[in-house]
């Protein structure tokens, strides 16, 4: 009996115990639910009550987590804490040049909107993984406490007006996977410390001003797959970006590059490049983009290309207008099955335009010189005289050079010439007097009489001529100067004699 008892007690304890552990869950459940819609009303506070937010007026108590998601508004929960927030506002995305990196009212969020406020209420919600604020008037330079969101996989703040560099602080964001930060006005580089992102997969910051070369950084991100950096200021040449083996589209459209074409990875199934000064042929390695399905190189410098772009087995869309492309496309030209679109207008091409771009297919020629459609077409002289035109600029511009470096190396050999003369000259000069002057100095030291000499005062009068007024130089401290004889020290006549061989006239 007793036994019994004691069991009793002990498995009342039991479930005291396991309600007591479910109340103390439950109140810190709703204390963490409580912290974090608090966190949410005051973001909607920072951002000035945007019309996505509108229906948060009476929702100081409500569970955020089960709210209905919207195109505009989603927000998504795991263990009671908020894992994802995307907010879509309707503040327009770009206004050309008036934005000085200062509110613009009715556009931007007020002055009174601080970024870095903003970020520091945001990071509390320690569990984001993935942050969508696009259109919402945010303005001012990206806040480097971003990264203490340690856990964030995906961040668009796009179509805001965020400028300066974007935070190095970054770096340290190893989950990263996706970034766009496009429509904004960053005016920095772009990062050389991109690399450290090991599992980025899209990278976008299209449409900034963003300037300078694309960082070698970039081409070992292997686990790229979208790269977008169009329509910014970005100048000189490409890095080597053969190696990203996972990216499928590449678009670098409206910026300055300068050099040749890169090598390119295998997989790419889009490359938009064009608006560039992409210069020189179309690398052949391009024939073996065989995924290849949209390939715009339109306004550049290029000038030739591989007829066997046509061909790819996955082209669908292929824009090589407004270069510099000349020659004849081959007669037997054979196109890929899907090939549809075909730009190649405003070009210096001659000859027939072969068969298989008379098929069923948009084909764009005008200002060219094919001979098949006289419509919107030059005569075959004027791409013949415009390559001659070229080719005779070419050698100007190679004569200039040859004859800049021939002056230069003619200039270099004159100075040489009369560097050499004039050591030449001081080196004979020091070879004629140096050993004179030494045997005078030897002479002089060799001698047994001191260095001085008193002067007796017959002496004394013949080097004054009797102390003539006519020696007279002037009154000083100590007072009267008189001009003495050279002669009355032989070092000095023995000098004087050496530097002037001619004979001195009598005193």
């Amino acid at each position: 009996m007793k036994l019994s008892i004691l069991q009793q007690i002990g498995c009342s304890n039991y479930y005291v115990l396991v309600f007591l552990s479910w109340l103390l869950l439950a109140c810190s459940t709703h204390q963490l639910r409580s912290y974090e819609t608090q966190l949410l009303l005051q973001l909607r506070k920072h951002l000035e009550y945007p019309l996505p937010l509108s229906n948060w007026e009476n929702h100081n108590n409500a569970d955020f987590c089960n709210l209905l998601s919207s195109p505009q508004l989603t927000i998504k929960c795991e263990n009671d804490s908020v894992t994802e927030l995307r907010i879509m506002g309707d503040k327009p995305a770009k206004v050309s040049n008036e934005f000085r990196g200062f509110a613009i009212p009715n556009i931007t969020l007020s002055q009174s909107f601080s970024m870095d406020s903003f970020i520091t209420t945001l990071v509390r919600l320690s569990s984001l993984k993935d942050v969508t604020l696009v259109s919402l008037g945010i303005w001012g330079p990206h806040s480097d406490k971003i990264n203490r969101l340690y856990l964030l996989e995906a961040l668009d703040m796009s179509s805001n007006f965020l400028f300066g560099s974007i935070p190095s602080q970054m770096s340290s964001m190893s989950k990263l996977r996706t970034l766009s930060f496009d429509q904004n006005y960053f005016n920095g580089s772009v990062p050389e410390w991109l690399d450290s992102w090991s599992n980025l997969t899209v990278l976008s910051l299209k449409n900034n001003r963003l300037n300078g070369e694309v960082p070698s950084a970039v081409s070992r991100i292997t686990t790229l797959i979208e790269l977008v950096l169009s329509h910014n200021f970005l100048t000189g040449k490409l890095p080597d970006l053969s190696k990203l083996s996972s990216l499928q589209l590449l678009d670098l459209r409206e910026n300055s590059f300068d050099s040749g074409l890169p090598p390119l990875p295998k997989g790419l199934a889009n490359v938009f490049l064009s608006k560039n000064s992409f210069s020189g042929n179309i690398p052949e390695q391009f024939v073996n983009l065989d995924q290849l399905q949209h390939l715009d190189l339109s306004n550049n410098n290029l000038t030739r290309t591989p007829p066997l772009l046509f061909s790819l087995p996955n082209i669908s869309y292929l824009n090589l207008s407004s270069n510099t492309l000349s020659g004849s496309l081959p007669e037997h030209l054979k196109c890929g099955e899907r090939l549809s679109l075909i730009d190649l207008s405003d070009n210096k091409i001659v000859g027939q335009l072969p068969n298989c771009l008379a098929d069923e297919r948009i084909v764009k020629i005008s200002g060219n010189c094919f001979s098949t459609d006289a419509r919107d077409q030059h005569s075959a002289s004027y791409c013949k005289d415009v390559s001659k035109g070229e080719g005779r600029s070419r050698m100007r511009e190679i004569v200039l050079l040859a004859g800049t470096i021939v002056v230069v190396i003619i200039l270099l050999l004159v100075g040489l010439m009369f560097f050499c003369k004039r050591h030449r000259t001081q080196h004979a000069v020091v070879q004629h007097i140096a050993p004179k002057l030494q045997s005078i100095l030897s002479e002089v030291e060799n001698r047994s009489s001191p260095p001085y000499r008193v002067f007796t005062l017959p002496e004394l009068k013949e080097a004054t001529k009797n102390f003539d007024q006519s020696s007279f130089l002037g009154q000083g401290l100590q007072g009267k100067v008189r001009e003495w004889k050279l002669s009355c020290y032989p070092i000095f006549n023995s000098i004087q004699k050496m530097l002037d061989p001619k004979p001195q006239a009598a005193a």
